[in-house]
């Protein structure tokens, strides 16, 4: 099978390459890519002479190149996106240019290259969509049937595309299936995220910004075993179903930094406390029971704390790429490589 992935050179779409091309050796990845402030090149360096992996320097608003694309491919991972919550709510529109526009984008390109309709599109969305649930009840959890509410400039764009991806399954007749998740965390994931950037504070002697009173609730997903389940719903879900992908591992903005602290070896006086987001929502919790139901996945890497574990250690030991990042070192790289935008 050839993947056409859009967005592999960001955070999580660089852990997908690397457990396709781990794990089904007999597969291809042809990675579409605009490289935008998230999007980095280093990210799968160590692959870029495997002849399973190929690059493409493009966007995924552009119709003709994702028509070309879509056709010498077998099936589609849609995962490009514009996705951190303080950026959209100071500039929103390039997360709806991205996230909207690029997504129907995508879709008529493989309406073109794909009239019959045989070419899978898994399109990866997040738990954002469905707003938040309360503190005081536990037993709430969001699922494949939670109406959707969306509480952000980012979150709003994510439920705009899914429902594009959604319409177009309806219309059309195309084999369209959509996975939300909730917070992701694993290597190589932007130093702007709460984990990678308090570990990398914390290392260079800096505190850490607690967002208001800290008691806001994620559940964490180890990157990994997102990918995962992405492959999963890929190769056994059903056209036109939506699925929802968790970890099971509910934890306080609070509790979160207490344990990073504890790892690193410092103490509470490292915590800065900061003005609370702007619309912050307070709960997030997956309820997974579909996908293991139906499809047979249910997360293996994600047990806590040992997968925060993992996620700190891997920033300790790898402290040339994070300095590589927060300095923007490796934008001469991909100037080298690409050009300048």
């Amino acid at each position: 099978m050839n993947i056409l992935l859009t967005g592999g050179s960001g955070f999580i779409g660089s852990n997908f390459v690397r457990l396709v091309l781990r794990e089904r050796p007999d597969y291809r990845v042809t990675n579409l890519d605009c490289l935008t402030y998230s999007g980095n090149p280093e990210n799968l360096a160590d692959i870029e002479d495997d002849d399973r992996y190929t690059f493409v320097h493009g966007n995924i608003c552009d119709l003709e190149l994702c028509t070309k694309l879509m056709h010498d491919c077998d099936a589609v991972v849609h995962m490009a996106a514009e996705s951190h919550v303080d950026r959209s709510i100071i500039d929103a529109r390039p997360f709806v240019e991205s996230n909207v526009l690029g997504t129907q984008t995508l879709l008529d390109a493989l309406r073109r290259a794909d009239p019959g309709g045989t070419k899978r599109f898994v399109h990866v969305s997040t738990d954002e969509v469905f707003g938040d649930l309360p503190l005081d009840k536990p037993e709430e959890l969001f699922s494949e049937t939670t109406p959707y509410a969306p509480s952000s400039p980012y979150s709003a764009s994510k439920a705009g595309s899914d429902m594009v991806a959604r319409a177009y399954a309806h219309t059309f007749g195309m084999p369209v299936m959509i996975t939300n998740c909730s917070n992701n965390h694993g290597p190589y994931q932007f130093p702007e995220k709460v984990i990678p950037l308090f570990v990398t504070n914390l290392i260079e002697g800096k505190k850490v910004p607690l967002y208001g009173d800290g008691k806001n609730v994620r559940d964490w997903l180890h990157v990994e075993d997102h990918c995962e389940a992405v492959l999963t719903v890929l190769e056994k879900g059903t056209p036109g179903e939506q699925y929802c992908i968790g970890g099971n591992n509910e934890r306080s903005n609070l509790e979160l930094t207490h344990a990073i602290l504890e790892l690193m070896g410092k103490g509470e006086d490292m915590i800065e406390p900061v003005t609370d987001r702007l619309g912050h929502d307070r709960r997030y919790a997956i309820d997974a029971t579909k996908i293991k139901r139906d499809l047979g996945w249910e997360p293996t890497r994600s047990a806590w704390p040992q997968a925060l574990e993992h996620t700190v250690k891997w920033y300790v030991d790898h402290p040339r790429w994070w300095q590589n990042v927060k300095s923007g070192a490796y934008r001469e790289y991909y100037a080298k490589q690409y050009g300048t935008r």
